[in-house]
């Protein structure tokens, strides 16, 4: 289909499904059994601008927003997952300065963020507050000029490895959700570390960490936004970041398509490439579908909160929602395509759809996106009816 591209997203996504094809794909199955952060890819990332595209110009970004940044972790994502994780982990991590950085937290770090010579991570989860976001224990107490962090994170993309991370805390526990509060933590800080790196089913590549804060002192300047945000700050991030966990969604499928139809038509069975079978050209049809299907809902939500929308948790929860469990269907199809070879290691498609899993799950789980989306319709319907 013809999205009707810009001249420079066209040169943005060319420039990424170049790096995603020479250097990020050679590399793929090496760096998911090694489980290493991908630095390597991270500085050619940040030499090609990539890392800049959806921040403002006048913190050293090009100006661009979700839309350019979903084309991005789309074409990185169709080469590996869990490298391409770590940008857009990064901005996850970066959407919230954006959004509720002051001017002097935005002038700090943004500029160094846009060039990759930094990344961020986003802290919410907690051991017992997963999809309960409200739940979370993490107390910050503001002491003199300082905040004094006390709890643990968990299962945090990029943790350990970002520079700067947006951690999401209780400021004020008689206020219940209302009473945390979103503060920029520093990796180096006194008194924050990261725990144990996680041993994944998929996106092995991309740090998964503990982030422990023990009498964690933090300048009160690092507060963004106002006390008692918290929870404001991190929905109206994930309201922008879901498109871009659809765009990882989207990129796995595609590749796990693409790698089905070259394998069906070397593969031959009876004296001829199991591409001429109605049964295989079914499964390829139905997969191509549900792809363009999927993207096209994904960059029609990036589309909408870049156009200024207010209301847009439906359909960036629609978005997510829906690529990801194409993404999961579309894998899962691939290795059947495969045979046994596509369940042998050695063969890329075993790795997509272990790659695949983890976005019906993280940045709210698919059950919760339906239960977003659920209740926008029901409040929608109310309006209309008063």
């Amino acid at each position: 289909m013809n999205y009707f591209l810009n001249e420079e997203q066209k040169e943005i996504q060319n420039l990424a499904r170049k790096i995603a094809k020479e250097k990020i794909e050679p590399l793929a199955l090496e760096y998911d059994e090694s489980q290493s952060f991908p630095w390597e890819i991270v500085k050619i990332l940040g030499q090609s601008d990539l890392f800049g595209v959806f921040i403002p110009e006048e913190y050293g970004g090009l100006g661009g927003g979700v839309f350019e940044m979903c084309l991005v972790v789309e074409e990185l994502s169709s080469a590996c997952g869990g490298i391409a994780l770590s940008y857009a982990a990064s901005a996850l991590g970066t959407i919230p300065i954006i959004l509720f950085g002051n001017d002097e937290q935005k002038k700090k770090y943004l500029p160094r963020l846009a060039t990759g010579e930094i990344i961020a991570a986003f802290a919410l989860t907690e051991p017992d507050a997963g999809s309960d976001a409200a739940a979370i224990k993490t107390q910050a107490k503001l002491d003199g000029d300082h905040y004094v962090l006390n709890g643990t994170k968990q299962w945090i993309t990029n943790g350990g490895e970002a520079f700067i991370n947006t951690v999401i805390c209780i400021t004020d526990p008689s206020r219940g959700a209302r009473g945390s509060s979103a503060i920029l933590v520093e990796k180096g800080t006194p008194g924050f570390e990261g725990g144990k790196k996680e041993n994944k089913m998929g996106i092995r590549a991309s740090a998964t960490r503990e982030l422990i804060f023990q009498d964690c002192k933090v300048p009160k300047e690092n507060l963004l936004g106002r006390e008692g945000q918290g929870f404001l700050v991190a929905m109206k991030t994930f309201d922008q970041s879901r498109p871009g966990v659809a765009a990882q969604a989207v990129g796995i499928a595609q590749g796990a398509l693409d790698k089905a139809v070259a394998y069906s038509r070397e593969r031959y069975q009876k004296g001829q490439p199991i591409s001429n079978f109605q049964g295989v050209q079914f499964m390829l049809a139905d997969m191509a579908t549900q792809v363009e299907a999927a993207r096209a809902l994904t960059l029609q939500a990036a589309k909408t909160i870049d156009g200024g929308e207010k209301n847009v948790a439906k359909i960036s929860s629609m978005a997510k929602l829906f690529a990801s469990d194409t993404a999961m269907k579309v894998t899962t199809d691939a290795v059947q395509v495969f045979g046994g070879y596509g369940y042998m290691k050695e063969y890329p498609v075993e790795k997509m759809m272990r790659d695949a899993k983890i976005t019906q799950i993280y940045e709210g789980t698919n059950q919760i996106q339906r239960e977003v989306i659920a209740l926008q319709l029901i409040k929608e319907s109310v309006r209309r009816k008063d």
